[in-house]
C-alpha cells in the first residue's frame, strides 16, 4: 500500500458512501468494458490484415483490387509487387515490408493487443467481484433500514422525541 493511503472496512460505511463506491465502480466498469471492445476490434483489424497478406500471391501480379483510401473510401487499383506490402504503422506512417515482415508485424501487433485484453479481462473481473460485494452489503444495509427491527424503531421514536 503506498504512503497516504488507508484502509477501510466497505461494511462501516452508511448507505450515501456505499452507493457513491458502488457509482465509482459502475463507471470504472463501463469505461474498463469499452476499451476491452476497442481492443477486440483492434485485434479483429489486424487479424483481418494477416488474411489480407495471406491472399496475396505471386500470381496476383497486376490483378485489380480495391485499394483503400479511408475506412469507407475505396479506389481500383493494380497489384504491381505482390512480394511486397505498404504497412500502416501508426500516426500516418506507412512502410513498405515484405509479405513475410508485414505477417509478423501484424500477428505481434495481435498478441501484444491479446496480452492487454487478457489483462483488461482479469481486472474487469476483479472489479465486477467488487461491485456484487458492493451491491450485496448495500441491498443488506437498506433492507436493515427498511425492515427497521425493533430496537431500531425504538431509537428511531426516541430521537424523534428528542428533537
Amino acid at each position: 500500500m503506498s504512503q497516504g493511503q488507508q484502509t477501510i472496512n466497505i461494511s462501516d460505511l452508511d448507505i450515501s458512501q456505499l452507493s457513491e463506491v458502488r457509482k465509482q465502480l459502475e463507471e470504472e466498469l463501463n469505461h474498463l468494458t469499452n476499451s476491452f471492445a476497442q481492443l477486440k476490434q483492434a485485434q479483429a483489424k489486424f487479424k483481418n490484415c494477416i488474411e489480407n497478406v495471406n491472399d496475396i500471391k505471386p500470381s496476383s501480379k497486376d490483378k485489380t483490387i480495391l485499394v483503400p483510401l479511408t475506412n469507407s473510401l475505396y479506389i481500383p487499383g493494380k497489384l504491381s509487387d505482390p512480394e511486397h506490402v505498404i504497412v500502416d504503422v501508426g500516426t500516418g506512417y506507412y512502410v513498405k515490408k515484405t509479405r513475410k515482415e508485414a505477417l509478423k508485424h501484424y500477428n505481434n501487433k495481435v498478441d501484444y493487443i491479446k496480452t492487454n485484453a487478457d489483462s483488461l479481462e482479469d481486472t474487469i473481473a476483479k472489479k465486477r467481484e467488487n461491485m456484487n460485494i458492493i451491491t450485496n452489503i448495500l441491498q443488506k444495509k437498506i433492507a436493515t433500514e427498511t425492515q427497521g427491527g425493533p430496537t431500531a424503531g425504538a431509537q428511531a421514536k426516541g430521537v424523534a422525541k428528542r428533537s
